[in-house]
Formats: structure tokens, sequence, C-alpha cells
């Protein structure tokens, strides 16, 4: 009897599939797509990082063992000590010019908008080395400094000389440098907080205050943190012109043993080269926690540590050859 056209037929009643002219189906392997490209990329990657490693290895010009030798001397050590000084001192003052200039930038004066737009155009122009040999020869147009009455009688006097150190003169001229960068950096991460947080804010009724420091600037950090730390990583590379100063950090004590020890100069770059690669190798480590931590409230899940994404990778290579020995 057959059935009325549009009537419903059950599972059971429905016919079996056709057969292929080659056999019945069976269960089929999906096999990811080749890429060629991508395999001769890394081989040729791999190639060339090998006979990098093989001829920095290898080649006698770079003198490891004297390498080994200087590497932790007490003269090494002693600028490389002075490079973390200057460094952890600048990045602090210049942050905290960047945030005043970035404020200044951002007011409804007109007078604090235009000085504060001079000083961060001023110095973003001048070079730091110009800065900091400027600020070495200051004592040539102001020998003594004052504090007392504007255009009046002073109150103290201090002899520049005496307050200039070597390693004051390295701090102030950096800091004046870095404080320009970081107005700039603070002031787009102000910028890129959402109107309607000040909105929100403003309509409760929190003071100006309260509401930069508790809504406003942690999210702004989102996007302060990483541009910071590049600059605060260009801060650390940038300590090695203080030796024009005077002041013998880690470039300046790998420069002076290899006036002395002329024969050691390529052992002793490669000293100072990776320091400064250990140095801000820590500084990147310490960005990405930072980071991390920041991100909570504005991402559905944290970023993984790099120890979870090796469990990840080795749970998932894992995964792979199961299935691979099962087919």
């Amino acid at each position: 009897m057959s059935e009325p056209p549009g009537a419903a037929v059950s599972l059971a009643e429905a016919p079996p599939p056709a057969a292929t002219p080659s056999g019945p189906l069976t269960a089929q392997r999906v096999l990811p797509l080749r890429r060629p490209g991508r395999w001769i990329a890394t081989a040729a990657v791999l190639v060339l990082t090998a006979q990098f490693v093989h001829g920095l290895v290898t080649n006698p010009f770079y003198q490891w063992d004297r390498f080994g030798y200087w590497f932790l001397r007490p003269t090494i050590v002693d600028g490389l000590l002075v490079t973390l000084e200057v460094t952890a001192y600048s990045a602090v003052l210049g942050l905290l010019g960047g945030v005043l200039l970035a404020l200044a930038r951002l007011s409804r004066s007109p007078v604090l908008r235009a000085v504060s737009w001079v000083y961060v155009w001023a110095f973003r122009s001048i070079p730091l080395i110009v800065v900091l040999l400027f600020l070495y020869n200051f004592s040539a147009l102001y020998r003594t400094l004052s504090l007392g009455v504007p255009f009046g009688p002073a109150f103290l006097t201090f002899d520049e000389s005496e307050l200039a150190t070597d390693l004051v003169i390295a701090v102030v001229g950096i800091s004046l440098h870095e404080s320009a960068y970081a107005a700039e950096v603070v002031r787009g991460g102000i910028l890129s907080v959402d109107q309607g947080q000040h909105e929100a804010a403003a309509a409760l009724g929190l003071p100006k205050g309260y509401q930069f420091r508790r809504i406003v600037f942690p999210q702004a950090l989102r996007s302060i943190v990483p541009n910071y730390v590049n600059q605060l990583i260009g801060l650390i590379k940038g300590t090695s012109l203080v030796f024009y100063v005077s002041l013998l950090d880690l470039f300046g004590a790998a420069q002076s043993m290899g006036s002395t020890y002329p024969g050691d100069i390529v052992p002793l770059l490669m000293v100072a080269t990776v320091w400064y690669l250990v140095l801000t190798s820590v500084v990147s480590v310490v960005q990405f926690y930072v980071e991390r931590y920041y991100a909570r409230g504005a991402t559905r899940s944290l970023p993984p540590t790099p120890l979870q994404r090796l469990r990840a990778s080795a749970i998932e290579l894992r995964a792979r050859a199961r299935r691979e020995a099962a087919v």
C-alpha cells in the first residue's frame, strides 16, 4: 500500500544507504591539509639557527674563556649595580614626572597645557647625550643655586658643583628625558578609558582625585604598562650613555677594561651584551605578570603563564600520540 504524498517515513522504514561502486561505506580518516611551504621555512630557519650557534661557539675570536673570566669580575659587577641604581631612580622619577605632565596636558588650564606641551616637545627633540653633557657642564652657567623670594633675596644657597655628582647628573638627565616620553604613554592610557567610566563616577558624586586614583588610572594601567615597560627596556640600554659623564656603569666598566686590556675587547663587549639581555629578559617577565594582573575583569580568562602553556603543549602532544597509535 503506497503512502500518500507528504507522509512521514520512520527511520526503521527508511531505505539503507546505497553502496558505492568500490564497496560499502567505511569510516575514513580526515587528513590535514599539507603545507610544504611551512615545512621548508621551518627547515631553513633551523639550519640558519644551527649555523649561527655553531659559529658563535666554535669561533675562537669570541674567546669564551676570557668571557667567563670577566663575567663576574668585581669591576663588571660594580658597573652592573650602578646601571641598576640609575635605572631604578630614573624609572620612578620619570614615571612620576610623566604622570604630572600628562595631567597637565589634560587639564583645563591653558598655561599648564602649554608648558607641558613645550616640555614634551623639547625633551623628545633633544638627544639624551646632549642633555647629559649639558647638565655635566651646568656649573659653568650657574655656579650656585638658591631658594628664596622670586626676583628677591635668597634664603638658602647651594654650591652646584657639590650637589651635582656624577650619579645625580645621570639620574636627573635621564629622568627629565624619560618623563617626556612617559607623559605621552600615560596620557594615551588615560584617554583609552571609556568616557562612560568618567560619567558614571561623576554621577556617583565621587571627588575628582578619587575618580582618578580608583577608577580611571587602574583601567588606564592596562594600556600604560606594556608601553611604559617598552620605555623601561630602552631606559636600561640608554643608561650606557652615562659613561660620557664619567659614571662607570656596566658599559663604562666594560669600555674601561677594554682600554686597559685591548686583547679582551670582544669578550668584554659580549659580557656587557649578555648582562643587558639578562636585565631586559627579567623586565619582560615582570611585564607579563603585571599585564596578567591588570587583565582581571577585562578578559573572560587570564592569559596562561609560560608554565601553563608548556603543560598544555605536553598534554596536546600526548593526546596526538595516542590518536596516532590508535589509528
